[in-house]
């Protein structure tokens, strides 16, 4: 779910912040944007409302990246019985003209999938930044 409808308290709005601002401290870049999803009733049907999810686009195609934009949706789950809910991992794509060009997943082995990946250096990068996600939420 966009990450704007999902700011629902100074808490969370605050969390929010700090991943953008993680975000942007590793790569400067990179506009934030927490309304990726687009507001019709097909995309709806697709949307997570477990999960709080934020784009970040480069001014044009990254080769570092290989992709223009990146989408991060942060997964939840909510325990009933003690009422609170946790982050449970990151998943991450790479998109460009072209469609998706890469996976990533802290919920599975942490590795990339696609038909291209980002270059070393971001990969570890990104790790890192998954890391500190789940820190911020947990």
């Amino acid at each position: 779910m966009n990450a704007a409808e999902q700011a629902t308290t100074l808490e969370t709005a605050s969390k929010i912040a700090t991943v953008v601002n993680l975000f942007k401290a590793e790569f400067p870049d990179a506009r934030a944007d927490l309304k990726p999803w687009a507001n019709d009733l097909d995309t709806r049907e697709l949307v997570d409302p477990d999960s709080i999810d934020i784009g970040f686009h480069f001014p044009g195609r990254s080769r570092l990246f290989q992709s223009r934009s990146v989408l991060v949706q942060i997964r939840f789950h909510q325990d009933l019985e003690v009422e609170t809910r946790r982050a449970i991992g990151v998943e991450a794509a790479g998109f460009d003209h072209q469609g998706k060009q890469w996976r990533f997943s802290t919920v599975q082995n942490w590795g990339f999938e696609g038909t291209s990946s980002p270059t070393p250096e971001i990969c570890e990068s990104l790790k890192g930044f998954c890391r500190k996600i789940l820190d911020v939420f947990n």
